[in-house]
Parts: structure tokens; sequence; C-alpha cells
């Protein structure tokens, strides 16, 4: 697993608030998306049948595959850098971090401008605890 110092995660957040924008946005455009296409099975199946455009409905089944994948590829980015996104829906991201011996998590959302808080691996998001001076202390440490 790798690990991170504070400084290296905060120096993260623009290229990983820019996936994450582009995974959250693929994610609810596909259930947008799909929201239609199920709606219009809907209507087929309420009214026994209808004339569909199939060309058109293809078109819309594979844009929402694509915006699937395209939040795929985010995602799978995102870990591949070592990050752990926790939840999409909040746009939470944890970045494994050593302090004294033992592994934290470096607790980050959306919409914050900086990295303010950790966590023990079992606490949590509801255990986020604000970054305290021992962090501060591992700025010029480089862990791996």
């Amino acid at each position: 697993m790798k690990t991170f110092t504070l400084d290296e995660a905060q120096s993260l957040l623009p290229i990983l608030e820019s996936l994450l924008k582009r995974a959250v946005d693929g994610k609810r455009l596909a259930e947008e998306k799909d929201a239609s296409l199920q709606e219009l099975r809907q209507r087929i199946f309420l009214s026994g049948g209808m004339q569909v455009n199939v060309i058109a409905v293809a078109r819309q089944r594979a844009e929402v595959d694509k915006l699937v994948q395209q939040a795929k590829d985010a995602i799978a980015e995102i870990d591949s850098i070592g990050v752990q996104v926790k939840d999409l829906e909040m746009g939470l991201l944890d970045f494994p971090c050593l302090i004294d011996s033992e592994i934290v998590l470096l607790c980050w959302r959306m919409g914050e401008s900086r990295i303010d808080f950790w966590h023990t691996i079992d606490a949590g998001f509801r255990g986020r605890q604000p970054l305290d001076e021992r962090f501060g202390r591992n700025r010029s440490e480089r862990p791996n």
C-alpha cells in the first residue's frame, strides 16, 4: 500500500479533484439517461407495445455505457495513484498515511479547499478528526 505525507496528498488534490469530478459527472449523467430509458421501457410495457426509434434508443444506451466507462476509468486512475475512493456520492477520498508507525487515512471531501482531517482505518468518515501536530512533523519525511 502506498502511503502519502500530508504535503504529497495536498499536492495531488487538483488532479484528483478533476478525476473525481469526471467520475461523479459521468455517474450522474449515466443515471439520468438510464432513468429515461427505464421510463421508455415502462411506457412500452404499460401500453402493450409501441413504435420506438430503435436507433435513437441504441445511441442512448451506448451513451450510458460510455458515461459509465468514463466514471470507471476516472476511479481506476485515482486508485492507480494509491488514493482510495470511499464514497462517490459524497466525493470522498482517503490517502493512506504513516503516523507513529500506524497507517491512518488523510480524509478529503470534494469542495474542501485542503486536507484538514484524518481518521483511523476502522473509524471511517464518522471518526474524522482535525489534523494535529503529528501530521506537520511528517511533512518533510517520505514514508515509502
